[in-house]
């Protein structure tokens, strides 16, 4: 997996050699985090907090409605976890809380393990960020923003950590900003090392798109800035480059009227923004850069021995949201908002002949007539008044219907309300969802 970095200080994305030396800075995170979402996760970092100098909290929650993030400064307790998580954080990263126990320097087993108790492992990602020390003859967990050296090593702590988190991220500190290269002897060390189950996302000099190739022989992911915000890499050639090829090169497929040729290809399915799964097909590398080309999404074709975009002849193109590569980056899961019916038969999707009925559908139609009233609608009518009326009057009839039938009519209406009242305020589904969620792990 592919993941882009935001670092934000006072409000900016920006870069910093070596953790302290701005080289650049731009103005639009909002407008990054938007783009690098097509192509995986982002990494928000505030440095601020990480730096005691402040907060960039109110633009974080702006950059968590505009990409799938993760999150990480100055991060020091179970509640910001918690609050971040709510707010629609799919990770958060801790860094130096993890290693002080009081005045020592520790693996801190305590701390990570009330941390994934109560937000989940699967939620929790931990920093080590290290620099080689020549006297010790190992790479040093240092903290406090790169600054403080702590005597620990980092394999011993990583491998301790390990069992508390679903990945570590290693930032190489010698190596960060400078754009020369990543040093590859730790991170095989961690990869042969660490639990099983504990993933391992590498960052600190990586220049190269053979860089990223050998990380994913590693099986660990990337974190790009620098390489990225200078364009020395671009993160359509990252994501092409990270998925798992080899494991495709030797399967028994042929370019037609070529029986000597292999092709790999690898599997892709696509779904709709709420879940529903749309169609399988395959893709050769060019079909996947062809997609963040086109912006909808390219097969090939096995038939037709060549690149294939759906819905080329149709009109029914399958828009590009975002690439997805699975934990072994050997399938590709693409989220695409389709045009119109997706299966050759006509149908919505190839494993159904009816578009599911969702919460999130439901709303996007509100959505829709609210920015686009057509004549005779009674949803472009709700204004704020009426719509917090009219679920006052529905919540009152729900509570007094007695029968299923009617438990089912009055909670539907009140559904169909409550959606329009979220809607106008600029709130969506997930929003709640993620807050019942943050309840649910409390």
């Amino acid at each position: 997996m592919v993941i882009a970095s935001i670092d934000l200080q006072g409000g900016k994305a920006v870069q910093l050699k070596q953790g302290c030396e701005l080289v650049l800075e731009r103005d639009d995170p909002e407008a990054l985090a938007e783009e690098f979402d097509r192509y995986g996760e982002v990494a928000v970092i505030d440095l601020d907090a990480a730096m005691g100098k402040g907060s960039n909290l109110e633009i974080i929650k702006t950059l968590l409605h505009k990409a799938e993030c993760r999150v990480g400064g100055g991060i020091k307790t179970v509640e910001q976890a918690k609050e971040l998580l709510s707010l629609g954080a799919r990770k958060v990263i801790v860094g130096s809380q993890a290693f002080r126990i009081g005045d020592e320097f520790k693996v801190n087993k305590e701390f990570l393990k009330a941390m994934s108790e109560k937000i989940g492992k699967e939620h929790l990602i931990v920093a080590v960020d290290a620099k080689y020390s020549a006297e010790k003859s190992f790479y040093e967990i240092v903290v406090d923003g790169w600054k403080t050296p702590t005597g620990l090593s980092l394999l011993g702590s990583a491998i301790v950590i390990s069992e508390y988190v679903s990945e570590i991220l290693f930032t190489c500190v010698d190596r960060e900003g400078t754009m020369t290269g990543i040093d590859l002897n730790p991170v095989e060390a961690l990869s042969g090392s660490v639990a099983h189950d504990c993933a391992i996302t590498v960052a600190g000099g990586v220049t190269t798109i053979d860089e990223i190739e050998r990380l994913g022989d590693f099986g660990c992911n990337v974190q790009l800035g620098m390489a990225l915000y200078t364009g020395a890499i671009s993160l359509a050639d990252a994501f092409v480059r990270c998925l798992n090829w080899k494991k495709y090169e030797h399967q028994n497929y042929c370019v037609p009227g070529n029986l000597e040729s292999r092709l790999p290809l690898i599997p892709v399915i696509a779904q709709s923004g709420d879940g529903q799964v749309l169609m399988t097909g395959f893709a050769d590398r060019e079909a996947v850069a062809e997609t963040f080309k086109r912006d909808s999404l390219c097969f090939y074709s096995r038939t037709r021995g060549a690149l294939w975009m759906k819905g080329e002849n149709s009109g029914n193109v399958l828009k590009l949201v975002r690439l997805r590569a699975d934990c072994d980056r050997d399938a590709i899961l693409a989220t695409v908002n389709p045009s119109g019916p997706v299966c050759h038969t006509g149908a919505w999707s190839c494993f159904g002949t009816r578009r599911r009925y969702t919460l999130e559908y439901l709303q996007s139609v509100i959505a829709e007539r609210f920015k686009n009233p057509t004549p005779g609608s009674y949803t472009a009518t709700l204004d704020d008044e009426l719509v917090r009326e009219k679920v006052m009057e529905e919540a009152e009839e729900l509570c007094s219907a007695k029968t299923h039938d009617e438990i089912v009519w009055e909670a539907a209406d009140l559904f169909y309300f409550s959606l329009a009242l979220i809607t106008r305020a600029g709130v969506t589904i997930d929003e709640i969802l993620n807050e019942l969620d943050r309840r649910h792990r409390k």
